[in-house]
């Protein structure tokens, strides 16, 4: 690392990634997701791994819109539009129902979100559907820390569906909010994600608290050269460090 630091103390806005981010549901999403996604594949005669955790590994970050249109476009194959859009519907259906039924509050989560709310504006930025976001949201006990006229989806919010790393969904976050890119803070898990909030101009912070331990250290090295500004382990790590006014990221 250089000498130099970058100066947080202009960041009036934290925009969130959600899943993976905000609670672990990227393997219970993907549990879900993989048994439509095989079923897509064989509708469409489309081979490889669908397994969920090949799909975890290789697609974590987008949403299901974007990998089932990369598998076809992959083979050169193409879907009825309408017929495209009754799978995502499916897929964000019974995804929705499944993370609404078995997660469960982060005490840790919602303590450091209580915190640093007293100082900064919370918003969340993520690809997935409004309706999935509602789903984990009310089961992980953050509904009044982030209500629902502070969500972001690449999915819904947009003219046009898309995913990250697309830095659309953050731009149009940054737009609704009235915020400048460097009054803002993004927080992501993945290489997809900060990509796109890097894309937008803003200043990003890994984190990889729901990683699993194995898998933790490539992350880090992973998201460093997605343009994370940092890395921390946990939320309370990463709100010490915000609410601390003497706090300097090294680069």
């Amino acid at each position: 690392m250089s000498t130099a630091t970058l100066d947080l103390t202009g960041t009036t806005t934290l925009l969130l990634d959600a899943d993976g981010t905000l609670f672990p549901s990227e393997e219970p999403a993907f549990d879900a997701s993989a048994g439509i996604t095989r079923e897509f594949a064989d509708r469409f005669g489309l081979t490889g791994d669908f397994s969920p955790e090949h799909l975890r590994l290789t697609t974590t970050g987008k949403n299901f819109r974007t990998t089932a249109g990369n598998m076809l476009a992959e083979v050169g194959a193409s879907a009825d539009a309408d017929e495209f859009d009754r799978w995502v519907e499916r897929e964000k259906r019974e995804v929705s129902a499944h993370l609404g039924r078995v997660l469960r509050p982060q005490p840790d989560v919602v303590a450091a979100l209580s915190a640093l709310r007293r100082r900064y504006r919370l918003a969340v930025v993520s690809s997935s559907a409004l309706g999935r976001l509602a789903a984990c949201f009310t089961a992980s006990g953050l509904d009044d820390l982030l209500p629902p006229d502070v969500r972001f989806s690449a999915e819904d919010s947009l003219p046009t569906p898309t995913s990250k790393p697309d830095p659309a969904v953050y731009l149009h976050a940054l737009r609704r909010l009235g915020v400048t890119p460097e009054e803002a803070l993004a927080v992501e898990d993945s290489a997809t994600g900060a990509g796109s909030a890097v894309a937008a101009g803003i200043t990003t912070a890994g984190i990889v608290q729901f990683v699993p331990e194995g898998e933790r250290a490539e992350r880090v090295e992973v998201l460093g050269r997605a343009g994370a500004a940092w890395v921390v382990r946990s939320w309370d790590e990463l709100a010490g460090h915000l609410l601390d006014e003497t706090f300097a990221v090294s680069r």
